[in-house]
This record gives C-alpha cells, sequence and structure tokens, in this order.
C-alpha cells in the first residue's frame, strides 16, 4: 500500500505542467468573463469607446471623487482619465495574455496589483470597511467574503502563475522553443 501511494505521489510532485495549466484553466473559467464583463461596463460606445470611459467607469474606479464633483466627468483631470482608461484596458489584456499562455508571468504579476487596487477601491471607496460581509475574516467559518476570502484564492492562482509560468500548452512555451 505505502508502494501505491508512493508511485502515485512521486509522480504528481513530477508533473510541474499540471499546477501551471490547472491554475490557467481556473482563472478562464472563473475570472475571464467576470473581468471583460466589468471591464465592458466602462467603455463608451463606438470603436474607440475604451478611450471615452462612461461615467460609471469613473464612480467604479474614484467614488468619493465623482461624489465630491457631482458626477461631473469635466470636472476631473487627465490622471482621472489615465487611470480609469488603462484600469479598462487592463481588464481586458491581462485576463486574454494570461489565458493565452503569452507573457504569463508578468501578466499574472499586473492582475495581483490589479486585485489589490480593486479591493483597496472596494474598501476604501465603496465603504467595504464598514460592511463585515464584504471584508470578512480568516479564520472563520465563513468562507464567501469578497475581500479576504475570494480575492486571497484569486491572488494565489496569479502567484501560481508568477511562479511556475503558464505550462507545456500555451504561447509563453513555443515561442521559448523558437527561441531556443
Amino acid at each position: 500500500m505505502l508502494s501505491l501511494y508512493r508511485t502515485v505521489f512521486d509522480g504528481l510532485s513530477r508533473a510541474d505542467w499540471l499546477l501551471s495549466s490547472l491554475a490557467r484553466f481556473l482563472f478562464a473559467a472563473i475570472l475571464l468573463f467576470y473581468f471583460w464583463v466589468s471591464g465592458l461596463t466602462k467603455i463608451g460606445h463606438g470603436l474607440f469607446g475604451v478611450f471615452q470611459p462612461l461615467v460609471g467607469a469613473y464612480a467604479q474606479i474614484f467614488p468619493k471623487v465623482m461624489e465630491s464633483v457631482s458626477y461631473d466627468v469635466s470636472q476631473l483631470t487627465f490622471w482621472h482619465w489615465l487611470v480609469v482608461t488603462s484600469g479598462t484596458l487592463a481588464e481586458f489584456i491581462l485576463p486574454l495574455l494570461i489565458v493565452l499562455g503569452l507573457l504569463t508571468r508578468l501578466s499574472a504579476l499586473g492582475m495581483i496589483g490589479f486585485v489589490v487596487v480593486q479591493s483597496l477601491t472596494d474598501l476604501y471607496g465603496h465603504g467595504g470597511w464598514e460592511d463585515p460581509k464584504t471584508l470578512g475574516a480568516w479564520f472563520d467559518r465563513f468562507p464567501d467574503s469578497l475581500i479576504l476570502d475570494q480575492r486571497a484564492f484569486w491572488i494565489f492562482v496569479l502567484l501560481v502563475l508568477v511562479i511556475k509560468g503558464a505550462g507545456p500548452l500555451s504561447l509563453d512555451r513555443a515561442l521559448s522553443r523558437r527561441i531556443a
């Protein structure tokens, strides 16, 4: 019985490809469309709508600033536009790169930064500190808080990709073979 155990689990410990591939699969299955739909709620109309963010985009990213200017986007600065536009583009580009396995480590690192900023915006800008269900707590019996539970898992999956890379079924691997 011990020999069977060792055979099975020693084989798994050598299967580096499995962890990276599963991390990318789970990212695609769980988070890809979450970020894309979120990005779609921010873009204006037409082909270049991503460069003309909707009022709601500014309200999502800068809730307190928007409230202070009575939701008048014309009172915001170029910096506000740049942050909203960059964030919106990141919601489309970074998840796509992760799913394709292209520049995976860098893209996953960018997504970790994105999730951290998103979480801080939810806590500070949208009042998540005041709502125990949003913030949550570790080592409690509730696994469904938005920040400390769900986003910790998101970051863990992304950290696997930062550390392990994209795995064998990726453009990173295909390009590394062509370059070598």
